[in-house]
């Protein structure tokens, strides 16, 4: 059904698309991450309108519109549809209660359409198969005489073309043998008779093939209805034997009972344990926090403490070289002063010489 794409679509819309979970028939499962285009086409081919939706290269949807399908509005944005022949449940979340309503109202309108082109379809395979026609008079016409089916104007409507001739001018066998060997417009109106019993002969035979893969699925899904009701009516056997078991079960019940609140006082100390463990956790992470500040004080100090002591190395060895330098200074000083105490000395002896001496000149 991949040439279907290649037309042009008659109708287009954006949605969320979803389909029923096959397992549980109740959940939704999204087959695209976001809003995709979803568009009704009419494929010629087999009369037939289709709504299909492309994500990326996928189809998420490929479903047939079929006079029994119902779309179902579910809220104001989101509607439903089932197809049996893919044996799914087709789910369109829109933007806008306009989009939904509008593709509600397509898909209404395309299964009129479709409806009434399959009573055309059935329509014309009837007048294909129907028996050759007789004559006027009761006899049964000539095998040249051709008697045309009804069939539709080229314009599509519903309006019959009588190409029967008049009884009344019926020509004679040779005539219409005449006739029809030069009448190269008959010749092409038959071969286009065969051409479309031939097109209604592999509808037919699709048809019959999806119908006997449809009585496959439903016979696969009776077996499985079946085994679901033979698991529920051993389940309620199983039940009936438990409700004749009911005191034995009112015991039990109460023993569960008994053992369900010595459980539950259990779990109340339990809990009342964890908060108290809660409370010792939150002191203890409070303490955790204050040993963690304190160590942290703890190096900063024994770093100040290292640099003070490294300073006070450099002071006490600045202390003794000066205590060196002023040792040597008074050492150099005591030397002057004997130095300068004997200068003294000799001056004092100079004087009194020179003393000495200006007495005796006088």
């Amino acid at each position: 059904m991949a040439y279907c794409l290649y037309l042009q679509p008659i109708y287009s819309t954006r949605a969320h698309v979803f389909q029923i979970d096959p397992n549980t028939k109740k959940n939704w499962l999204p087959t695209s991450k976001h809003a995709v285009t979803v568009s009704y086409f009419y494929d010629s081919t087999r009369n037939v309108y289709r709504i299909i939706s492309l994500d990326g290269t996928k189809a998420i949807i490929n479903s047939t519109i079929s006079p029994n399908m119902t779309f179902t509005k579910t809220s104001q944005k989101f509607g439903q549809w089932a197809d049996s022949r893919a044996n799914t449940v087709y789910g369109l979340g829109f933007s806008t209660e306009h989009h939904l309503a509008k593709f509600a109202e397509k898909f209404a309108e395309y299964k009129e359409a479709a409806r009434l082109a399959k009573e055309k379809s059935q329509e014309k395979m009837e007048m294909a198969t129907s028996p050759s026609q007789e004559s006027p008079g009761g006899e049964l016409s000539s095998p040249l005489t051709p008697v045309t089916p009804p069939m539709e104007n080229i314009n599509g409507t519903d309006e019959i073309c009588d190409t029967t001739p008049n009884s009344d001018t019926l020509p004679g066998p040779a005539q219409n043998a005449l006739a029809f060997a030069h009448s190269p417009a008959m010749t092409k109106h038959w071969e286009a008779e065969l051409e479309a019993l031939k097109g209604n002969n592999a509808k037919l035979t699709a048809a019959l093939l999806e119908s006997t893969a449809n009585v496959k699925q439903w016979k696969q899904q009776l077996a499985a209805y079946q085994e679901e009701a033979e698991r529920l009516h051993k389940r309620v056997t199983e039940l009936e034997c438990q409700s004749n078991q009911t005191p034995v079960i009112k015991s039990q019940k109460t023993e569960l009972n008994q053992t369900i609140e010595e459980l539950e006082n259990t779990l109340r100390d339990k809990e009342e344990e964890m908060e108290k463990l809660k409370e010792e956790l939150e002191n203890m992470n409070d303490l955790m926090e204050q040993k963690d500040t304190l160590t942290q004080k703890l190096e900063e100090t024994e770093l100040r403490s290292r640099v003070l002591e490294e300073q006070l190395a450099g002071a006490e060895q600045r202390l003794e070289e000066n205590q060196e330098e002023q040792e040597n200074f008074r050492k150099s000083l005591r030397t002057l002063l004997e130095l300068l105490d004997g200068k003294i000395f000799e001056l004092t002896e100079l004087r009194d010489t020179l003393a000495r001496l200006i007495e005796e000149a006088s």
